[in-house]
């Protein structure tokens, strides 16, 4: 058959417009269904080789921060025998914590020298390969993981791990090193806890002894994001708080020229905002380290003329204001986006949609366990302020003109207008009513492309924006949606995720941490902040184990089999 070039360029016109539609295209660079069992055998191998053990040598260094191997014990915590032949046989030094915590804030992280590792009594699975440490919120999606290939006692032993750091650091903390002692981030412990109490009563083990224990662990979590500096304001909602000051140690060495790089970008946009941020020092000025003050010398005689800030010779400075958005900023887990400004550098300043309505999950929570232990007047009170928070997050967050959740500045009295996906949050939630969800699921063609749900429709060059999705986030919207009655477009978010997983893993033999979800490829240009895209990776295991069995039949065969 002969087409003339008028009706061969009609068709591909046709072809390619079908593909990109966000709500018809799926798997278009594959040919063929992804093998299931060569992707389902590497996530089952994978969960040893990123189990860490503070018994092994291995795991007290830090790849990312070379110093010496050094492991922290609480300051009320006894040095075991076998504690002591760890140190003979890895060569690590073992210190002991100057001060007991018991709150977050009680330690300035800036006089510990050197950072190490804190000590955690159980074994964790790390986020991906070059990871030694357990961090927040990844591991409630890695403790899903686990729970779904049947590691129970893995899932459990972490969970029994955040225990250990409420009693003896404080809170939750961002990952087990001395450096993030000053912060927690995104609350998901009461969701870790009820997973693995249903996974063991679906094994016939309700321990309901565990969950009493645990519910102690989850009230002092829930209450540690009341504390004054945890308040957005008189909103009664909560923000992200970071107690420390100075630049962020794991930026330093982990993210090339990253605040140089803010400076430059403030010194070539001066919006209003940009004097608070950056400050110009005297020339004799001396670097302090990071510590209050950082300086930064961005110019030098050869590239002097092609700055135009850099008339004469000046050093520059971050604010402590900027620290503390910046340092917030990587409480949240979305370090870095452009969210809370430019490099997030307001983000203390913000009520989030994602941490209450984690609140908000976190009270509904409560209340469920207490209504298992018995205690009805407990979970009352409970669902009252989950109802109370509710209520806050509609009267600040809610914008029902753009049919949106968006954070809200508390200290200008302005809510966002970022568009960003944790606008579901909420729905995973369930604190959204039915006309919410309705106008949230009409606004998903802001976030959907061929390969998922992007952060936000905007192009900044950082990781956590477009055009890059996400794992947790990926669960998150599409837990949501089934949750509120949207099946198809929950089905279709998650088979372009989890199919994008499916193709990359076929081209490349590994999983990463985040896909370009417009690409539906592993290629990540990222030039603001970490750069990296890190093999592994344990929350983009637990998504395609999670959508492999969520989706209708026909659809898994796609992927390559039924699981």
């Amino acid at each position: 058959m002969h087409l003339n070039g008028t009706k061969l360029s009609l068709i591909v016109l046709f072809a390619v417009a079908w593909c990109f539609g966000p709500q018809y295209c799926a798997a278009q660079n594959s040919s063929a269904p992804a093998p299931r069992q060569p992707i389902l055998d590497y996530i089952g191998k994978s969960w040893g080789e990123l189990t860490r053990s503070i018994n092994d040598c291995a795991t007290v260094v830090d790849p990312k921060i070379t110093t010496a191997s050094v492991l922290y014990v609480p300051a009320d915590f006894t040095v075991t025998g076998e504690l002591h032949a760890l140190e003979k046989r890895c060569g690590v030094e073992i210190h002991t914590l100057p001060v007991v915590i018991r709150k977050l804030g009680e330690i300035d992280t800036n006089m510990l020298h050197p950072h190490g590792l804190l000590y955690l009594p159980d074994r964790y699975v790390v986020p991906g390969g070059r990871f030694n440490e357990m961090y927040g919120w990844d591991s409630y999606f890695i403790v899903r993981g686990l729970l779904s290939d049947d590691h129970i006692e893995l899932a459990r032993g972490m969970v029994e791990n955040f225990f250990f750091e409420i009693e003896h650091y404080g809170s939750i903390l961002n990952a087990n090193r001395t450096y993030y002692l000053s912060r927690a981030q995104q609350p998901f412990l009461t969701s870790m806890i009820l997973a693995v109490y249903s996974a063991e009563k679906e094994k016939g083990k309700e321990d309901r002894s565990w969950l009493e224990r645990a519910y102690g662990y989850a009230l002092r979590d829930h209450d540690m994001w009341l504390e004054p500096e945890m308040r957005a304001g008189d909103t009664g909602l909560s923000r992200y708080f970071d107690f420390g000051d100075g630049p962020a140690p794991e930026s330093l060495k982990d993210e090339k020229d990253h605040y140089r790089k803010v400076v430059e970008y403030f010194l070539s946009h001066p919006e209003p905002s940009a004097g608070r941020f950056v400050e110009r020092l005297p020339n004799e000025s001396k670097e302090l380290g990071p510590g209050m003050i950082y300086v930064l010398r961005l110019c030098d005689m050869p590239r002097t003329m092609e700055r135009p800030h850099c008339g004469e010779l000046k050093q520059f400075t971050l604010s402590r204001d900027f620290f503390k958005g910046d340092r917030a900023m990587r409480e949240s887990g979305f370090d870095i986006s452009f969210r809370f400004g430019p490099f997030g550098a307001d983000t203390h300043h913000y009520a989030t949609v994602c941490l209450n309505s984690l609140l908000y999950k976190s009270e509904m929570d409560l209340a469920e366990m207490s209504e298992i232990l018995g205690r009805k007047p407990d979970g009352q009170s409970w669902r009252q302020k989950a109802e109370a928070r509710r209520a806050a997050v509609n009267k600040y967050l809610w914008d029902d003109v753009k049919g949106e959740f968006f954070d809200f500045d508390f200290t200008k009295k302005v809510r966002s207008n970022y568009e960003y996906l944790t606008t579901f949050y909420p729905l995973w939630a369930g604190l959204a009513t039915k006309e919410q969800a309705k106008a949230l699921v009409a606004n998903l063609k802001s976030f959907e492309q061929p390969g998922g749900a992007v952060m936000s429709p905007y192009h900044t060059g950082a990781q956590w924006d477009s055009p890059y999705a996400w794992a947790p986030t990926q669960m998150i919207l599409v837990e949501g949606l089934r949750k509120y009655g949207y099946r198809d477009e929950a089905e279709r978010i998650s088979y372009k995720f989890a199919s994008m997983v499916a193709e990359n893993y076929v081209k490349e033999g590994y999983i990463v941490e985040k896909y370009n979800a417009v690409t539906r490829s592993t290629d990540a240009a990222v030039t603001s902040g970490y750069s990296m895209n890190v093999i592994g990776f344990g929350w983009t295991n637990a998504a395609y184990l999670e959508f492999l069995k969520s989706l209708p039949e026909a659809k898994r065969t796609e992927l390559g089999g039924v699981h």
